[in-house]
């Protein structure tokens, strides 16, 4: 089976090719393409959501065309069209939608709706089909911090979300403080990484909750307060902050996602969504694997996979492929796990 995946959520516009052998379930990613309009919102500060819509009716086509390389003949090659259909910016997703609509139509193809949030989890069964269930994933995005239990493909339950800021959120606006570039998630991973004591301790938020929630809007305000006191934070104080800002909202992800694996006695530890493309992150997940001597095994994408891509969502259509009459399709801006 081939299918062609579509995402346009946010600000990239990205466009894949993915093969799937039907009896291993092994997914074989041809091509990944990726066109964003980062360099634009980094003038800004963050994304202007109107801004990101226009550019990818500029990019959505080229991107397609470019995924196609890798077919004789995409026509009859492709047996099935994906496409994110929320949650995300209104205007990008139907850039999307609305192409995937039309190739539907015009190639007579089933077309798949997928949620973002799935796609985030399915990145991590591209190349790997070793994966067994019960499994806890953990989306950890600029928009999203969420725990859910995959009992199978068919039974996801979501456990808990983000109150208020999400992880990335809590990166971003911490960046803003510190005058950083957007998005600062990556450049906070580099400076941290030259610091070795975590000075400032800023506080855990809800680390001991009996659920599975999680809120970083407190964590900000800690940062803000300290970022007053100094004034005017030489690069010193900058790195300083990055690793006890890094400390504080890891020490949360990895207490919460342990505290759900023993729960549901989980077999394997999913990471999906941009944070998860930090090094530190993964580390220090696979050290408190060793530490709590705990039998589950950790999936994490390749990087490039971690951040929006049209790869996993063709991916998770494969595992979820409830085929849609493409005249009914629509953007969801607010979909969830409902």
């Amino acid at each position: 089976m081939t299918i062609l995946g579509i995402e346009t959520s946010c600000d990239e516009t990205a466009a894949a090719i993915l093969r799937i052998n039907e009896n291993d379930k092994k997914i074989e990613l041809l091509s990944n393409v990726i066109a964003t309009s980062l360099a634009l919102h980094a003038k800004t500060g963050g994304i202007i959501p109107e801004v990101a819509a226009r550019e990818q009716l500029k990019f959505i086509i080229p991107v397609i065309e470019e995924s196609f390389k890798v077919l004789k003949n995409p026509k009859e090659e492709i047996d099935a069209i994906a496409v994110t259909v929320g949650p995300g910016l209104i205007g990008s997703l139907l850039v999307g939608v609305e192409t995937a609509r039309t190739f539907s139509y015009i190639w007579k193809k089933p077309i798949i709706p997928v949620n973002h949030l799935f796609g985030h989890i399915y990145a991590n069964f591209i190349n790997e089909n070793s994966i067994q269930f019960p499994a806890i994933a953990l989306i950890v995005s600029g928009g999203h911090t969420d725990l859910v239990l995959m009992k199978n493909h068919h039974e996801i339950k979501w456990l808990g979300g983000t109150r208020d800021d999400a992880a990335g959120e809590a990166f971003d606006k911490t960046g803003r403080l510190l005058n950083l570039p957007y998005p600062a998630g990556p450049l906070i991973e580099k400076l941290a990484s030259t610091a070795t004591k975590d000075i400032y301790h800023f506080p855990r938020p809800i680390i001991g909750s009996d659920d599975f929630d999680f809120s970083f809007s407190g964590l900000k305000t800690a940062v803000l307060r300290e970022v007053k006191k100094i004034k005017m934070p030489n690069d010193n104080d900058i790195k300083n902050i990055s690793f006890s800002l890094q400390q504080a909202i890891f020490a949360v992800l990895i207490k919460k996602t342990f505290k759900a694996v023993r729960k549901y006695n989980a077999k394997s530890i999913l990471l999906g969504g941009g944070v998860a493309a930090n090094q530190t992150l993964r580390e220090k997940f696979e050290q408190e694997i060793k530490n709590q001597n705990i039998g589950a095994t950790l999936f994490v994408p390749a990087k490039n996979l971690c951040t929006d891509n049209a790869a996993m969502i063709a991916a998770a259509a494969f595992f979820n492929p409830d085929r849609a009459d493409w005249r009914k399709i629509s953007a969801n801006p607010e979909l969830y796990f409902d």
